[in-house]
């Protein structure tokens, strides 16, 4: 795993993914993670290379498709992980982001 971020940057975009984004954390490591059937998932982690997740007590790496040099790369990076895996499965993807 490389590191980017610091231990308070990857807690910052942990606590907001895990505070407001949990249905997407899901449909991503659904539709991308390999596990379709998760139900509890919770961000771990965030590296240059991939964001990870607990799901059902199990981690989930999930690629982020490209290296990510800064942090407001995050974002976008996990916008686009989020379209993708409703793409793959099938669901509409909210509008707002």
């Amino acid at each position: 795993m490389s590191t980017l971020f610091t231990p308070a940057v990857v807690d910052q975009i942990k606590r907001h993914m895990n505070d407001d984004h949990t249905d997407d954390s899901r449909i991503i490591v659904r539709g991308l993670g390999g596990r379709p059937e998760a139900g509890d998932v919770v961000m771990s982690d965030a590296d240059a290379e991939a964001i990870y997740f607990v799901a059902d007590g199990e981690q989930v790496r999930v690629p982020w498709g490209e290296t990510i040099t800064e942090r407001p790369q995050v974002r976008v990076a996990v916008v686009r992980l989020y379209q993708e895996a409703c793409d793959k499965l099938g669901i509409a993807a909210r509008g707002e982001h």
